[in-house]
Parts: structure tokens; sequence; C-alpha cells
């Protein structure tokens, strides 16, 4: 076989293991296959590739479950003129039953003689049965290296240890432990390293592969930092105008406020989609768990007192926290009263003549008795945190997980860092340009890029901390 071709790996096992869970994992395809609980899901060989540099590097196939490996056994074992496993392997594959009885275990085998190397996956939540010792004998035969996946290893009902003493009787004592639904951190990396051993020809090709893995995990983390620090900055820079009359008037003020609540749900919703984009999930894949103000529990949770006591706790403010809508209030215009605005309407203009911009524009809005809503800070340090934890949630995520992604506990170690990146923060409230959900298709202030810049570099250190 050429160099220059993928390569070629078939994924066998029992029926219902894990077989296209594991490659939807490690092809970070969520569509490939049918993934299901119910048995015999795959019928036919299918092939997926994982590229590199946009070339196919290695070329899986997922194959059909072994049903009745303990039957075939004894068949081929009675099969005359086998002087060698691969001899009956073969014979099989020409006789009749290979199309009759064991149909499905012919298509596993046959492209079994076709690859270079299997992945044999085991569900360690089964008992150990002869069945399975049945199957790992006939894939023996085949006379291919096979690497062992311990799947579901996690899971309270594993057999991790019985399944490693059965595979040291057959000789098979390099295996990687793996889940296809949280996967390990290092268990993908582990794999490639470990078929390099197996399949020393190949192994700078499978070097190739770690290392391009490694990269995608980089520009994923990067780019997932980046979508929130810019939903951060976006959030600490928005603002909104409410008039004197309209602040008195309970209902409209109180519809003022509940548009200024949507505004952030909104842009939250929309930064929650392109996390799940740049890790390749689809939407609606994020439980309203992570995010509890995805289904309108948001005020009981992202604007309640309770969440924001505890927020206010680990920022060691010890504010009263309200409604979550800081109104803004500047010192320096203690005891000045409103009813001088026509004697100081002129100088408004002179101080934002003068660089006093955006002091003056909120003095000017001070003086015609207009107050401006923003976040408080309490709300950004929850909104951060709550980020956070679904960045890590999705970088341990299987693509083969069929339940909502919930967000992990938070980590308490993360709390005096998340103080010190929402701090950093605090310079885009005198920018409400920097809130690009009000200016769609401003060009980027510099100011504001090297902001979002720094606070997603904290976001990463911080996952990487809380992963370690």
């Amino acid at each position: 076989m050429s160099m220059a071709e993928p390569v070629q790996i078939a994924v066998v096992g029992h029926t219902n293991a894990g077989k296209t869970s594991l490659l939807r994992t490690l092809t970070r395809r969520v569509t490939f296959g049918e993934v299901s609980d119910y048995p015999g899901t795959t019928r036919h060989v299918e092939a997926i590739e994982l590229r590199v540099d946009g070339m196919s590097a290695v070329r899986f196939f997922d194959t059909p479950g072994l049903e009745d490996a303990v039957t075939l056994a004894d068949y081929m074992k009675a099969q005359d003129n086998c002087p060698t496993p691969p001899d009956r392997i073969r014979a099989f594959l020409q006789g009749p039953e290979a199309k009759a009885a064991f149909e499905q275990e012919a298509k596993v085998l046959r492209k079994m003689l076709e690859v270079e190397a299997g992945i044999y996956v085991i569900d360690t939540r089964e008992p150990v049965l002869p069945k399975f010792r049945a199957e790992i004998e006939i894939l023996t035969w085949c006379a291919r290296p096979i690497m062992p996946v311990l799947n579901f290893v996690r899971d309270a009902y594993s057999r991790t240890e019985e399944w490693l003493t059965m595979l040291a009787a057959y000789n098979l004592h390099a295996y990687v432990q793996f889940d296809a639904v949280a996967p390990f951190v290092g268990s993908e990396r582990q794999l490639y390293q470990d078929m390099g051993t197996l399949l020393r020809n190949r192994r700078g090709e499978l070097a190739r592969v770690v290392e391009e893995l490694e990269f995608q995990r980089r520009e994923r983390q990067t780019a997932g930092g980046r979508v929130i620090a810019e939903l951060l900055v976006s959030m600490a820079a928005l603002r909104r105008s409410i008039s004197q009359d309209d602040f008195a008037a309970p209902h409209r003020r109180d519809s003022i406020i509940g548009e200024f609540r949507l505004t952030v749900l909104r842009a939250s919703r929309t930064a929650i989609e392109d996390l799940l984009t740049v890790y390749g999930f689809r939407s609606g894949d994020a439980d309203v768990t992570v995010l509890p103000w995805l289904d309108g529990r948001w005020e009981r949770d992202l604007f309640s007192p309770e969440t924001l006591r505890d927020a206010s706790r680990k920022l060691g403010t010890g504010a009263a926290v309200g409604a979550a809508i800081g109104l803004t209030a500047d010192l320096a215009l203690a005891g000045l009263s409103l009813g001088t605005g026509a004697a100081l309407g002129a100088a408004i203009g002179g101080l934002a003549s003068q660089g006093w911009g955006q002091f003056g524009r909120r003095l000017a809005n001070k003086i015609r008795g207009v107050q401006e809503l923003t976040l408080e800070t309490e709300v950004l340090f929850v909104l951060s945190e709550q980020m956070l934890q679904l960045l890590m949630a999705l970088e341990r995520r299987g693509h083969a997980a069929q339940g909502q992604v919930e967000a992990p506990d938070a980590n308490i170690k993360a709390s005096a860092k998340l103080k010190h990146l929402v701090n950093e923060l605090q310079v885009a409230r005198t920018h409400p340009d920097w809130a690009l959900i009000q200016a769609p298709g401003a060009s980027p202030d510099p100011r504001r890029m090297q902001l979002v810049e720094v606070v997603s570099k904290q976001l990463m250190l911080l996952s990487e901390a809380c992963a370690a």
C-alpha cells in the first residue's frame, strides 16, 4: 500500500458497544451514522475520514456488530485444510455461511483482512462473557494489530479491571481507556500514539495526526474564548437611556427594563450558538441547565437576587443587589439640582469639545432627567462564570453524546481570576459604542479589539487551569 494512502482502520466490536459513537468523537462528525440504544444500529460497513491539511490521513471503517461469535468460532474451527488462523477466516468468507447465518460477521472479517489495524470497542459495563472471548479470538485470527478501546469507563457499573484481565489473557496489553460521550483529556492522543507503536511504518503519519489534533484543539479554544470575550465586552458596554417620565411610570419603566434584559438574553443565546458551532455541535445541544434563562427562567437566575448575592460574595463587594440593572450615578453630580439644567446647558457642549465627551454626555442626560441602564458588575460575573462553564463542558463533550450539554460545577479556584477578568471589563463601561449589537457594521475600535484579546486570553488560561 502506498504511503500516500490514508491509514486504514476498522472499528469492530459487539453489537451496541459504541463503535459509531467513538467514530463521531474521533472525527468530530456529530451526524455520522446512527447512534442509538437499540442493538445492531449499524448494518453495513461505512467509511469516514479524518483529514489533515485537507488530505485524508486516517480512513475509519464503521462495521456491524458481532452477534454470534461463539457459534462462528466453533464453525470455523471445524473447517478442514486451514493450516493458519487467517486461512480459517478466508475459508469461511468463501463458504455459504458467509452469506447466510453469519452475514454480519462476514462483513466485519472481510474488512479486517483489508485494513491495516483494528480498534476493538468494548462496553465495559458488560460482564466478561464467553461471546466476548470468542470475538477477540476470531479477530486475532485476522492477523492484524488490534487496539482495544475501553468505552464507558466512567460509568458506575464499569467492569474495567475484569476486562483488562481478559485482554491480557489474549496478549492484548496495549489499550486505551476512553469515553465516547465524555472523552478523557489525552485519550485521543494516546490512541494515535499507541497505534503508531503497532503500525511502525505508519508512525510518522499518525504523529502528524496527533500534532494536527492539538493544533485544532488550541484553535477551538481560542475561537471559543473570543466568542465569550466579545459577548462580555458588549454587555459591559451596553446601556439604554430612560427618561425621567418613563422611569417614574412603573408600566413604561418595566417595559424598558424588560427589553433591556431581553437584549442581554438574545446576545447570550447568539454566543451559545456560536460556541456550539466552534465545537462542531448542533443548535439545541446546550441544556437549559447551563444557562437557565434560555427557557424564560433567566429572570430568576441571571437577574435573581439570590444569584447576584452569591456573585457579590465571590466578588467581595458585599453590595445589596436589586434588579440587576444598574442606574449609572455620577458622584461628581452629587448635590447638583436638576432644576439648574437651563443654566448649565451651554456648559455641556464645552465639556464635550474639550475631551469630556463621555462625561459630558452623561452629565447632559442627568440634566435632562435621563437615566442610563447598564448591567451590574455581579451580572457580568455570573455571565462570565456560566459561559466559562459551557466552554469547559464543550471541551470534554464527545460528539456521540445524545443528551444535552450540562455545565460542570463551578470551580472555586476560578472565582478570584474571574473577579480580575470582570474588573478588566470595567473600561468598556465608558464606551457605549463598544456594544456592537447597538452599532452593527461599525468599524471596530482598536482599543475594543485589544480588550477582547486580553479577556479571551484570560478565559483560555482559566479554562486550562480549571481542567487541570
